[in-house]
């Protein structure tokens, strides 16, 4: 009994499911949907399961006879009520026909006593003066997350459904959410679901521009979008997405200094651009369990269908004992399961490191630029490298025409785990916040080889130049 009321169990079920597991060959459908957690309220109920565990993972018979002999190597047989109690169980059910349904209350019944306990943890510490509060939180939101993954078990899919998917994608024109650029659409044909892209830079080249170019060219669509924004609050980013909006300089709306017939078109665009389907959450220095809270309740209550993370290296694990780039490690790859548990893509904006300063010619990024890169390489689907040569007051490219650099961006897709890797180039407008296709896309022919722009040589300064800690220029809006 807790504060007068009965804490919520269910023995005659953990009898039923024992007794079916032991008796009626059940064991296996019962392992696979608990595994090893403790879900049993009557300590010798769970020991009981703890050898039927045991024995399936030795893959041995499991019946009336082992159970018993295993508990009685444990020196357990007398504690949970002896070869009568055992027996008993096993008279108790003609068959496994409701062996899940029975499992699944259980559960309910677990899942409700990790509630209490968690609540109970919270109601102590909060007495405590010297506790920390957000801490206390998060490992209170931890422990009841651990739960539900666990409750909420994806269950593995048949074949057939699989080849499915596959036929009903081949039917779709676009098969992820569309890109605003019709050569990366190309490219990619959408960003797909599942999938976790990663898209870096150095400051100044324009991440946060494109990212913001991509998020309303999907929400002009109707395809609700969340954006997480760790370096910016809500307002800034709105201003910058409403200066997209409208083509009005980023820096007259952020400073007020808009002249009358901008103001009015501003006023003409505002129901509009309010209307659009975009979420932002602008917390700095973000969990990832946090994120997830809060994906899953747009996911849930808005139908997002993309999220939208800026940037990476800001997330920060509160409970965290090791380095920074184990981190950041353990960072993507929780942004990479949320992907997959919320079936939508995820992009992540990543800082590159100074390496990229120190190279010669047109300073393209490569994959060991991920600064604290750690698993990042590894967990994403897609990475794209933001490179504008005009920043670095390169004024051509390097490729056969020579064409002049001026208000163009390349994107280079350094990592595609669906098709080829490649670049192309694009049209920017920072001042607007906007990237646009350059005339001639359309020219693109299906035989037509990608452009993969060169790989740096390799620097021996480059280990010099690393650094993990926040640039100065990290502040800097694109």
């Amino acid at each position: 009994m807790t504060n007068g009321k009965k804490i919520p169990q269910a023995l005659d079920l953990e009898e039923s499911v024992l007794g079916a597991a032991i008796g009626c060959g059940g064991a296996s459908e019962l392992i696979e949907l608990v595994g090893r957690e403790k879900i049993f309220f009557k300590p010798e109920h769970q020991a009981i399961y703890d050898v039927i565990v045991d024995l399936y993972e030795k893959s041995e018979g499991i019946d009336l006879l082992t159970v018993s002999q295993a508990l009685i190597k444990l020196g357990k047989l007398e504690a949970i009520g002896g070869n009568i109690f055992l027996v008993d169980l096993c008279q108790k059910v003609a068959s496994a026909a409701h062996l899940e349904f029975h499992t699944r209350i259980l559960q309910q019944m677990y899942v409700k006593r990790k509630a209490i306990e968690v609540g109970d943890k919270i109601t102590k510490e909060a007495y405590n003066e010297e506790s920390d509060i957000f801490e206390l939180l998060e490992s209170s939101y931890s422990n009841l997350d651990k739960v539900s993954d666990w409750l909420l078990v994806k269950k593995p899919t048949d074949f057939k459904s699989v080849v499915n998917k596959i036929f009903e994608a081949a039917n779709e024109e676009v098969t992820g959410v569309p890109s605003s650029l019709e050569r990366l659409q190309y490219k990619l044909n959408g960003y797909q679901k599942t999938n976790l892209i990663i898209l870096a830079a150095r400051p100044g080249m324009g991440k946060t521009a494109l990212m913001i170019n991509e998020a309303l060219a999907a929400a002009k669509r109707g395809i609700p979008v969340g954006i997480f924004s760790l370096e910016m609050s809500d307002k800034e980013l709105a201003a910058r997405m409403f200066a997209n909006f409208c083509q009005i300089n980023v820096e007259k709306i952020s400073l007020n200094k808009v002249d009358k017939f901008e103001l009015r078109l501003m006023n003409e665009k505002r129901e509009a651009f309010s209307k659009l389907p975009i979420y932002i959450h602008d917390k700095p220095a973000i969990s990832p369990l946090e994120l997830k809270i809060q994906a899953s309740k747009w996911k849930r209550e808005k139908g997002v269908e993309m999220l939208f993370v800026d940037y990476l290296q800001l997330m920060r694990i509160k409970s965290h004992k090791g380095n920074r780039e184990q981190e950041v490690s353990d960072c993507s790859a929780a942004l990479k399961g949320i992907a997959k548990e919320l079936d939508v893509p995820v992009m992540a904006l990543a800082q590159l490191s100074r390496a990229v300063e120190i190279r010669g010619g047109m300073k393209r990024p490569i994959l060991s630029d991920l600064r604290e890169s750690g698993s990042i390489e590894q967990d994403a689907d897609l990475i794209m490298f933001l490179l504008r040569p005009e920043y670095y007051k390169v004024d051509e490219w390097d490729d056969d025409q020579r064409s002049p650099t001026a208000g163009q961006a390349e994107i280079n897709i350094a990592k595609f785990r669906n098709g080829k890797v490649g670049a192309c180039v694009v049209g920017c407008k920072l001042e607007f916040m906007q990237f646009h296709d350059l005339n001639g896309w359309e020219e693109i022919e299906e035989n037509e080889e990608e452009f993969i722009p060169p790989v740096p040589e390799p620097n021996s300064n480059l280990a010099e130049a690393w650094d993990t800690q926040q640039d100065d220029d990290d502040d800097m809006p694109f």
